[in-house]
């Protein structure tokens, strides 16, 4: 049996029309270029290999999603420096133009300019929005980003966001800093990337305390990630009470286990 016969008849049993996958990353090849060298690099940082199992052109990466029965998918991006969001949002635009599976992504990065680009997306019809607190490196709580949390909470946009310390900590990661932005914004429509691993208590609590949060699935109970961060079991009552709000994701196509 063929691994995309496997992945339907798992989601056929389960009485699925098929799969959403709300992370997986599409992104300019130059960009993921140098997305895919800082995997092959990330050993020293994560202790083990982190190889690319789908190290596609763009093209048969679509075509593998739908091979799994994958209905709609996401581009996720993240800028890492100024300057950089507004023009990978106007790639995404162009992406999911001509890719009419793929939702809609933008992102943003604590700048002047945040808020009046971040408007101009959801106006152009973005419908999920991707933040990376650890590659970009900033404070979610950040003053030039309070107008964006506010603008995506008033839309009911989801954004998804690592803003758990896995697989390495940053300086802002932890259910810390983006739980300060949640009192802010309760009703800000936050996935939070990774079940929040490793620190998946502490995202369960907010996911319990603002019922707008969700969580993805993303890595979660895999042999790679339980080796280094296992989902405490006595967790897995509360995590299915969220019923709905546990999303499926899967990091498509940086999945680094399936070759190991």
């Amino acid at each position: 049996m063929s691994e995309a016969d496997e992945v339907r008849e798992f989601w056929q049993e389960l009485g699925l029309p098929g799969l959403v996958d709300v992370h997986t990353h599409f992104m300019p090849e130059r960009v993921l270029a140098k997305v895919w060298a800082y995997f092959d690099a990330a050993g020293p940082l994560t202790g083990r290999p982190w190889p690319i199992s789908y190290r596609y052109e763009e093209q048969q990466r679509l075509n593998q999603l739908r091979e799994f029965g994958v209905r709609a998918f996401t581009a996720m991006l993240y800028p890492h420096k100024p300057g950089m969001a507004a023009w990978l949002n106007g790639w995404a635009a162009d992406f999911a133009a001509r890719t009419p599976d793929c939702l809609h992504t933008a992102t943003c990065f604590p700048e002047p300019a945040a808020e009046e680009y971040v408007g101009r997306a959801l106006a152009d019809g973005a419908r999920v929005f991707k933040m990376h607190l650890q590659v970009g490196g900033y404070d979610p709580t950040d003053p030039l980003l309070d107008g964006v949390w506010g603008r995506l909470a008033e839309a009911g946009t989801p954004v998804v966001t690592h803003c758990g310390s896995g697989p390495v900590p940053g300086k802002h990661t932890g259910p810390g800093p983006i739980g300060e932005v949640l009192a802010r914004h309760p009703r800000l429509r936050l996935v939070v990337a990774h079940l929040g691993l490793p620190e998946y208590r502490e995202f369960l609590d907010l996911a319990e305390r603002y019922p707008e949060v969700r969580l993805d699935t993303t890595m979660a109970f895999t042999d790679f990630t339980e080796e280094l961060s296992p989902f405490p079991r006595e967790l897995l009552p509360r995590l299915a009470e969220l019923g709905d709000r546990v999303l499926l994701g899967t990091d498509f196509p940086n999945i680094p286990y399936l070759d190991l």
